[in-house]
């Protein structure tokens, strides 16, 4: 197996980021714009002399909890545009806003019909509540989503993925016989059969060092052969 001369690898499970993934979070933001305008909205409607209850009451009380979590993520970013949680507590804050507004119209709705003696249906809330579970499956899968993008190098060869809805790669190194460098963040590693992959880093943040790290850990894995 022949390789360029990179630098020292480190072995293990990399984490992978796309090079626009901070534009991208900062992105994702826009998304908080519907509970925003939700939180909005109620305060418009008690200002407008809707009665004070315990519903809106928690509804502010989730609100405030939701402006704090929003001013947090929005400094994280500009610190380190690849931090992430375990759970995106903003997204449920904004599930907990949106949950709550839709059975305060669901509510309303109700009880006007109590009012006049008939039964009519208003989508509204279950578009609410619609949007609260979306943002629940979000909270848990974003961190997970993330970890999907990887490099792993190990002892017996390398694997990783490099979208995470992407096919994951895996070679074993008695099956490789040599990775060489193409381009500024590509490889070329051809197998014992005669085929040969390009894999491609250009992508990724960073691209060209996980693909010097990649070369690096071949190369230490062929003078260990020897």
């Amino acid at each position: 197996m022949n390789t360029a001369n990179t630098s020292a690898p480190a072995s293990g499970r990399i984490k992978l980021y796309h090079r626009r993934h901070g534009r991208r979070q900062r992105g994702k933001s826009l998304s908080h714009l519907a509970p925003a305008a939700v939180l909005i909205s109620s305060g418009l409607a008690v200002l407008g002399g809707e009665p004070f209850t315990w519903l809106m009451a928690a509804e502010f009380v989730v609100g405030a909890a939701y402006l704090i979590l929003m001013v947090r993520e929005l400094r994280q970013l500009r610190h380190n545009p690849h931090h992430h949680e375990r759970v995106a507590w903003l997204e449920l804050a904004a599930a907990g806003i949106l949950g709550i507004e839709g059975y305060h119209i669901w509510h309303r709705h109700h009880e006007a019909n109590l009012a006049r003696g008939t039964h009519t249906f208003h989508v509204l809330p279950y578009l609410y509540w619609a949007m609260a579970v979306f943002f629940v499956v979000l909270a848990f899968s974003l961190a997970k989503l993330t970890e999907r993008r990887h490099l792993h190098l190990h002892e017996g060869g390398f694997s990783g993925r490099l979208h995470p809805l992407g096919r994951m790669f895996q070679f074993q190194w008695a099956e490789v016989v040599s990775v060489e460098p193409a381009g500024a963040a590509d490889l070329v590693l051809t197998r014992t059969n005669g085929q040969t992959q390009r894999i491609s880093f250009e992508a990724m943040h960073d691209g060209p060092v996980h693909r010097d790290r990649l070369l690096a850990h071949a190369r230490q894995a062929m003078n260990n052969e020897q």
